[in-house]
């Protein structure tokens, strides 16, 4: 159901003609290899287009700028091959005018600096390509090794990590989210203003949740794709605790709205998940919301758009299931160790225990809803893993803002319902005072693996938000200094080729 977009880079070889082209020429080709071999789609001019296929002059930006708007690039990758050309680069990225993220670097030298080697200088040259950037009001990213060779490791981990930025970006500034319902009248944390979010680029495409309730009610018992939908959820999850009647609800509903979504572009969902979807369809949403998420399309409970973003964000910078979570509960025993939580709609990408169907408790026991209509929450404990925690929401004017955390699913004797798991984070007290007094709510996106850094630059440096993290001694002020330790998009994984979105 998603749109599914592949990555596309520019490549700007800046050149500058008092320097060696043959030192040009060959960093040039290096760079296109190493970024092909990671599986990158990379634009670059032809060395017939150009001298030696770099970029240098006016029109050489120029033909570029064309280029990287004709094949519709997603970021722009500046490598001073030399010392560089600053208003190349410059009149480039300004004639594309494309505003998307850019990443610089520069090449090593290949040899020691002798009366008659062969220089670059692009350490010096860098700077310059830097300040001009600055000066035309273009975002820019540098790389954590700014100089070094293409076939560095530190190089593949930088474009690993700049590809994932390049795909927030892109995927949030052009996202369709479908809000299925209002948000229930207790959450006004789920409160949002839909102009201010369109002016950073989703669309939000409402749909009353009688219609859905009606369009799921229609579907007859013969559809010939409802009984794949029934077999996908047998299939899914563990369905001998509830009737068969729920299972076929969840299926007539997940139909209705796979439909919906398709006819509709939508990336995402926000869905009125109690209490009317309960008393007058006679099921949760749960099922349906935890098979989408699966499948790349990030489901936010209580109609939560805000959630619903901060979920997308987080699947693009991962490549993997995002879910929604409360922050539920402190551990005895440790103040570093929280309970995230929600009452039955992770993605069963996150599971340890086998996924089961059950009822929502707290609805069917408080008389909202029958336990009959209940039925059809996800169960399971979530598997060890490292997990990154984002929240995005908005100030009181509109304007954007992210916390951001990482952390580790562990094993742990507590246990409780719903879907969840034990999460250690660090510093973690001084992370919830800054929650609480920074005004965040209490749903969270998480997803497996650490990309927290990708999402501080994606959305502090390209996206305008305020970002916010435990250590930060200024809080909501982007810091190219990037806070956590690691650069690899992914903790304790192989950098693998950039997927699609």
């Amino acid at each position: 159901m998603p749109r599914l977009t592949t990555i596309k880079l520019g490549f700007i070889p800046s050149n500058r003609g008092f320097f060696s082209k043959e030192l040009a020429a060959s960093m040039r080709d290096q760079t296109i290899s190493v970024l092909r071999s990671m599986g990158v789609n990379v634009v670059v001019p032809d060395v017939s287009q150009t001298k030696v296929g770099c970029v240098e002059t006016r029109q050489e930006a120029e033909l570029a700028a064309e280029l990287f708007r004709r094949e519709g690039v997603h970021g722009i990758l500046v490598g001073a091959v030399n010392f560089g050309e600053e208003q190349g680069v410059a009149w480039c990225v300004k004639k594309a005018a494309l505003n998307v993220p850019i990443l610089i670097f520069g090449c090593q030298e290949e040899e020691r600096l002798t009366m008659t080697t062969k220089r670059r200088d692009s350490f010096c040259g860098l700077l310059s390509i830097g300040e001009v950037l600055r000066q035309i009001g273009a975002a820019y990213t540098v790389a954590q090794r700014p100089i070094c060779f293409p076939t560095d490791l530190s190089f593949r981990k930088d474009v690993d990590w700049f590809v994932r930025v390049c795909r927030v970006v892109h995927g949030l500034k052009n996202a369709r989210y479908g809000q299925i319902g209002a948000r229930p009248d207790a959450f006004w944390t789920c409160r949002f203003n839909e102009k201010q979010l369109q002016l950073l680029g989703p669309t939000v495409v409402t749909l009353d949740l009688s219609e859905a309730i009606g369009g799921a009610n229609r579907i007859p018992d013969n559809d010939p794709d409802l009984a794949k939908v029934v077999a996908g959820i047998q299939g899914y999850a563990n369905t001998a605790a509830i009737k068969q009647l729920s299972v076929i609800r969840s299926a007539k509903l997940e139909l209705f709205l796979r439909r919906w979504g398709k006819d509709n572009a939508i990336d995402a969902f926000a869905i009125q998940c109690w209490t009317s979807i309960q008393a007058n369809y006679g099921v949760c949403s749960c099922t349906t919301m935890s098979r989408f998420g699966d499948e790349g399309m990030p489901s936010a409970c209580e109609a939560d758009i805000m959630g619903t973003i901060s979920m997308h964000a987080a699947m693009l910078a991962s490549d993997s299931p995002a879910g929604l979570a409360d922050w539920n509960n402190l551990h005895n025993d440790d103040d570093e160790l929280v309970n995230v939580w929600h009452c039955g709609v992770f993605p069963a990408a996150f599971a340890k225990t086998p996924v089961t169907l059950g009822v929502q408790e707290i609805i069917a026991s408080s008389g909202a809803a029958s336990y009959d209509n209940s039925e059809g929450t996800i169960e399971f404990i979530a598997k060890p893993n490292p997990l990154t925690l984002c929240r995005m929401t908005q100030d009181p004017t509109g304007d954007l803002k992210a916390v951001i955390a990482q952390g580790r699913i562990e094993d742990n004797p507590a246990v409780t319902f719903g879907c969840y798991g034990w999460c250690r984070l660090p510093n973690l007290q001084r992370l919830y005072r800054d929650v609480l007094l920074k005004h965040f709510p209490h749903h969270v996106a998480i997803t497996q693996g650490h990309v927290g850094n990708v999402l501080w630059e994606a959305l502090g440096n390209y996206m305008g938000a305020k970002v916010y993290h435990a250590t930060q001694d200024v809080q909501g002020l982007y810091s190219p200094r990037l806070p956590f330790d690691s650069i690899s998009a992914v903790h304790d994984a192989p950098i693998a080729a950039p997927l699609s979105i």
